[in-house]
């Protein structure tokens, strides 16, 4: 038997519910384990020239990028219409709507509109609204179970500089038997609420200061599990740059302020063993962390940063597979590349593809799903030999855009396009 590499990346049981989480769902924020990854296989390894087979289309699903949420027959995703947001529940074969509830006003603005993925957990759903509101409905028929406002109950705010402020993004991570958020404020950058009536765990305390970089407050990332250096950790990006918080007692472990910018800080961090993979837009870079145990907590040492102008990642997110970093590079642009983790030096790439703006992304079957803010989209095959494309086709009606997260399950591909839902077959 050969010796596994250092940096072999290890797999972790993000989602931690009462209920069972079949390979096919996609229950929350980039899918069962949060880091954009499918477990499906069987899929078309190349798509014909029109792109694969479109078999449900459906409308009513309000504006906004929201990603979705399968599981249990169901779709779930939010979305602004013309008297409010709105968390909608469809029909997985038909599309249509079976309920709807209102959980806050409308954004009105030139890029508003919901941002938020629901959680699936059991028979509850957990999402935020973009004014902070954190909420806890039934999953069956959507009557609110319980709710708290990250601004009024925790004194919560958005990393704002120079005007710049896209509210509330964040999708809510449920483990065991809390749903941990981030209101972002020095008294409570992280709280973990008791899932089943709200109420506060604890909070995380912040210092004086996390360094000069970035703004105070939480940004629009989402929080991931970690257990590196054998401590079980919450990983977040907030205003200030990553932070790693002590899941049994919300205890700050560790923070790094480098990789935070002065505009938004965006995308989820990849966790990889001891090791965590983060990056920014706005001419910021990416940055890989060691974690190891030091004083009785955890450290983070900077393993390697990357310069902008090798790789930087907007908003699209980035997927992790054997040892390589598949994502768009920069701001804005979505240029594919493969990032090795060992060094963090480019494998291949950039690349300018049919597709322009920033790329969002899912992995299934070896192969990478590029969704571009045009509205294209790219089969890639995760090789760290070089781009190979194995189709792209246009997603319809785009009017604003193209923004929200694909979703791969029951091998089907789920594209949330504003108002509408376009469903492809990708077993071909």
């Amino acid at each position: 038997m050969t010796q596994r590499p250092r940096f072999f990346p290890i797999a972790l049981a993000i989602l931690c519910s009462g209920s069972p989480i079949f390979a096919d769902d996609w229950p929350q924020w980039r899918g069962p384990a949060r880091d954009g990854r499918s477990a499906e296989t069987g899929l078309a390894a190349q798509w014909p020239e029109a792109g694969p087979p479109l078999v449900l289309r459906a409308s009513g699903l309000g504006g906004g990028f929201s990603s979705l949420a399968v599981a249990g027959g169901r779709i779930y995703t939010l979305g602004d219409q013309e008297d409010g947001q709105y968390l909608l529940a469809l029909s997985q074969a038909e599309g249509k709507v079976v309920w709807k509830t209102k959980v806050g006003p409308v954004w009105h603005d030139e890029y508003g509109g919901s941002r938020s993925t629901p959680t699936v957990d059991g028979d509850r759903l957990y999402l935020t609204t973009t004014e902070g509101r954190v909420i806890c409905l039934e999953a069956a028929g959507g009557k609110e179970i319980w709710a708290k406002s990250l601004p009024q109950d925790f004194g919560g705010s958005m990393m704002e500089i120079n005007g710049t402020h896209w509210k509330f993004a964040e999708s809510p991570l449920v483990d065991g038997d809390r749903v941990v958020v981030t209101p972002g404020s020095k008294t409570a950058a992280l709280v973990a609420l008791d899932k089943k009536t709200g109420e506060p765990v604890w909070r995380t305390a912040l210092p004086e200061s996390l360094g000069e970089k970035g703004a105070d407050g939480a940004a629009y990332s989402s929080v991931v599990i970690s257990n590196g250096a054998g401590v079980k950790q919450y990983v977040q990006l907030i205003g200030r740059g990553v932070i790693g918080v002590e899941a049994a007692t919300g205890r700050l472990l560790w923070s790094y302020n480098r990789v935070a910018n002065n505009v938004a800080n965006i995308p989820t961090p990849l966790v990889w063993g001891d090791h965590v993979f983060v990056s920014t837009g706005y001419g910021t870079g990416a940055a890989l962390l060691e974690l190891a145990k030091a004083d009785g907590g955890v450290k983070a040492r900077e393993v390697y940063f990357i310069d902008a102008q090798i790789f930087q990642n907007h908003h699209g997110n980035m997927i992790l597979h054997d040892g390589h970093v598949y994502a768009g590079s920069g701001h804005n642009k979505g240029f594919p590349v493969a990032v090795k983790m060992t060094d963090g030096a480019l494998a291949w790439g950039p690349v300018r593809n049919a597709g322009s703006g920033s790329a969002a992304v899912a992995f299934a079957d070896g192969k990478v799903y590029l969704r571009y803010q045009n509205g294209v989209m790219v089969l890639m095959e995760a090789s760290p030999e070089g781009y190979r494309e194995r189709g792209s086709f246009k997603i319809p009606d785009v009017s604003a855009p193209s923004w929200s997260h694909p979703v791969i399950s029951g091998g089907k591909l789920y594209l949330r396009e504003q108002d509408n839902l376009f469903v492809y077959d990708l077993k071909g």
